[in-house]
């Protein structure tokens, strides 16, 4: 952490005594917890209802209560649909005293409930949702980024690919924010280390047929199909790749890949393929042990999604119970100022522009031969500290850090 960090943190927990005096206890006498994610289409497997469940199983490690205050969780499908969770964000703080709100996968509904929860003046965390935009051109003092950035991820598998001979790219991309933004964060990745972008197809959001857009893939002449997708998105255009034979001439690389993507292809597809996650379910001992509690209700090992799902709302809670209070004011001091340690996190610290500093790692799919069991399915190739990642607060295009900065000159 450099030195501005540290000072911005300790003026954070000066100004957090002065909040504390006047938050006041717990309102409502409850501490509702909101969570809106895609609960029934595409990203589902994700997070969706496993994410609740990973809500759920911090609620009742932090005991159900806080100072005999319950704790309680609101659910709701966001249908990918930003207005819808827009919305449903509106109504519950509006109607059911919301004290946080997280927001699962899709970042233009992320964004939309970053938008209210900012005019609520109400925490609101993302952690299934990639965009760079929530610490950039619309980040606000109440949100947070907690996972992964699109930024990151290519910074992790894109700086990788292009090392090993994969120079000249065309992307197949999800037709929103979010696919838009890591189509872009990769090709500029690929062009300072000397690759091309020789093309790009935007696709919808759960397409049915992917074989039109792979045949200009195809055309490209490029030796890598970067998978600008996620989730169901990737896994059924991976098929259909494979399927027409076009992985024969061109490399497949996933850009937002999850241990359940590479679980459901199976490695006999996905043999050799790199992808940077920022945590993986056998990451440390603790991880481990998480993950198996988890995977003992649900079947199956947990997303990263899923994972920060359980941190971040863990770091939420433990900020309710070290300050007596869910002001809003004082939670997102308490947070900037205190450090996360825990199974997904070492020293995780939330800065001022709301990006949660988390080293990434970047993995790549073993052979069947090299695997031992059904979840042993990578080898870890590096990891990719929080700052390289995500670039410095100096590189960040955020309105609030530029505000703040004025204000202090």
């Amino acid at each position: 952490m450099n030195r501005s960090s540290v000072c911005f943190g300790s003026g954070l927990a000066l100004a957090l005594s002065a909040f504390a005096a006047a938050a006041g206890p717990i309102s409502g006498d409850v501490i509702r917890i909101g969570f809106i994610t895609d609960m029934s289409g595409v990203y589902a497997d994700g997070d969706g209802p496993g994410g609740a469940h990973a809500i759920r199983m911090a609620i009742a490690d932090a005991g159900g209560a806080i100072d005999g205050k319950k704790i309680e969780l609101l659910v709701a499908d966001s249908r990918n649909k930003a207005d819808v969770s827009s919305a449903l964000a509106r109504d519950w703080f509006d109607t059911q005293q919301l004290d946080l709100l997280i927001g699962g996968t899709n970042s233009a509904a992320s964004l939309a409930m970053s938008a209210v929860a900012a005019e609520k003046k109400k925490p609101f965390i993302t952690s299934g949702a990639g965009a760079s935009a929530f610490t950039n051109g619309q980040c606000t003092p109440y949100t947070i980024q907690y996972t992964y950035s699109t930024r990151g991820l290519a910074r992790g598998t894109g700086a990788a690919v292009v090392g090993h001979g994969g120079d000249s790219w065309f992307f197949l991309t999800t037709d929103y924010t979010f696919g838009h933004e890591l189509e872009r964060d990769t090709s500029a990745v690929v062009r300072a280390a000397g690759g091309q972008v020789l093309g790009s197809v935007r696709t919808p959001l759960g397409a049915a047929d992917f074989s039109s857009f792979l045949l200009q893939a195809q055309q490209s002449g490029a030796k890598v199909l970067g998978l600008a997708n996620a989730t169901a998105d990737f896994v059924n255009s991976l098929k259909t790749a494979v399927e027409f034979g076009l992985t024969r001439t061109m490399t497949p690389v996933g850009l937002t890949t999850t241990l359940l993507d590479i679980h459901a292809l199976g490695l006999d597809v996905t043999q050799g393929m790199y992808f940077t996650v920022p945590w993986y379910w056998n990451k440390n001992p603790d991880a481990e042990a998480w993950s198996r509690r988890y995977a003992d209700t649900i079947g199956r090992m947990p997303t990263y999604s899923q994972a920060g799902d359980y941190s971040a709302a863990t770091a939420y809670l433990n900020a309710v119970r070290q300050t007596g209070t869910d002001n809003a004011d004082t939670i997102m001091a308490w947070l900037k100022s205190h450090p996360v340690n825990d199974f997904f996190v070492r020293n995780g610290v939330i800065r001022a522009d709301g990006r949660m500093m988390n080293d990434l790692t970047l993995l790549q799919v073993k052979t069947p031969a090299e695997s031992t069991g059904p979840w042993d399915l990578h080898k870890v190739v590096a990891t990719i500290p929080a700052e390289t990642a995500y670039g410095p607060p100096s590189e960040s295009s955020c309105p609030y850090l530029k505000a703040q900065k004025g204000s202090q000159s």
